[in-house]
């Protein structure tokens, strides 16, 4: 177990968010890759900007224009490709009832606690999303509290976003005061690439309120190869594995990036260590600007096959795809044609 005093995750995440690299040079110059693409790459920063945050970076390989978290950051040219079946709102999310909420599962609503993020991915489902429509703030939330009452069926709320570990810890403590006496619901499962970007996030403040909410509380971390996995980042899951916090990861199977039996097997047995249980891995969601990413589902079945051959089946994630307008995410078959 990594010791307290070995990890500093003192500093503060405020300031490391503010601190975001968003100029696509300045990431490549702090990679040794200045000459490494030319403009028709950087100007894709138009399409959705860049941020990035520097602990994130410091995981990336000098002087490699291939390394596998650069990919998943940069901007390319190939973002200005229009490809049939590829559009702004894949998941159909936009025409929502409620500003901030989606109610597509009976017994599960997601909110969008907080519309930024400290990374844009470029293969992000939401690049095109309206955050500035669905914004919620205390009192839109409150209704939001009304909407649950309403409905008994709601057992479980979903954070969402942008990314809700955006929010400060005495924003969630708001939140979660509201949510505890609603003695329907059992769970608040926050959805999160954060944690793994800027493990500064996860301060004990947070991990002490977590530990006694009465609600079940799991993170669904975002975590696309194992090279993001650090002693930091496993320092701050033992936090809130101490904080009775359930674990689980999702992954995008992303083509030049995790699209090998390799990449995956290293990946579940990285997330393992970190007492983190690999839950989904998602094919593209196809939104535009986002097509140079696809894995064609013939090869993902191939790498699922070979990993179910390797792997424990408690460490093989299920592969599903998303439809919009469907109220649950659809398993792929893994028989191969």
């Amino acid at each position: 177990m990594i010791q307290t005093n070995e990890v500093n995750l003192h500093s503060n995440w405020q300031k490391e968010l503010a601190n975001v690299v968003t100029c696509p040079q300045t990431l490549l110059n702090m990679l040794g890759l200045e000459a490494y693409f030319d403009t028709k790459d950087l100007e894709a920063r138009r399409l959705f900007p860049v941020r990035v945050p520097k602990p994130f970076i410091k995981k990336m390989r000098y002087g490699d224009a291939n390394d596998p978290l650069l990919l998943q950051v940069l901007p390319v040219h190939q973002e200005f490709l229009a490809k049939a079946g590829f559009n702004k709102d894949p998941l159909q999310e936009q025409q929502s009832a409620q500003p901030g909420v989606l109610h597509k599962y009976r017994s599960r609503i997601l909110l969008m606690l907080k519309t930024g993020c400290a990374v844009n991915c470029r293969y992000c489902f939401r690049r095109h999303f309206p955050y500035q429509e669905n914004q919620l703030n205390k009192r839109s939330l409150l209704d939001v509290v009304e909407y649950i009452k309403q409905h008994p069926q709601i057992n479980e709320v979903i954070l969402s976003g942008g990314d809700p570990l955006m929010a400060k810890d005495d924003a969630i403590d708001w939140l979660l005061n509201q949510l505890e006496p609603l003695k329907q619901l059992k769970r608040l499962r926050i959805h999160s690439r954060l944690p793994v970007v800027l493990p500064s996030r996860i301060t004990e403040t947070l991990c002490e309120r977590l530990a006694v909410s009465r609600l079940k509380v799991i993170l669904v971390n975002h975590i696309n190869h194992a090279n993001e996995i650090d002693e930091t980042f496993s320092h701050a899951m033992q936090m809130l594995k101490r904080a009775n916090v359930t674990l689980l990861n999702q992954a995008v199977l992303l083509k030049g990036i995790n699209d090998t039996p390799d990449a995956q097997i290293a990946l579940s047995e990285a997330l393992f260590e970190t007492d983190i249980l690999p839950y989904y891995l998602h094919l593209l969601d196809k939104v535009e600007g986002a097509s140079h990413f696809e894995v064609d589902e013939t090869q993902a079945r191939s790498i699922m096959a070979q990993m179910l051959e390797t792997l424990p089946g408690f460490l093989v994630p299920k592969l599903v795809r998303e439809i919009g307008g469907k109220t649950s995410k659809t398993p792929i078959d893994l028989q191969l044609d």
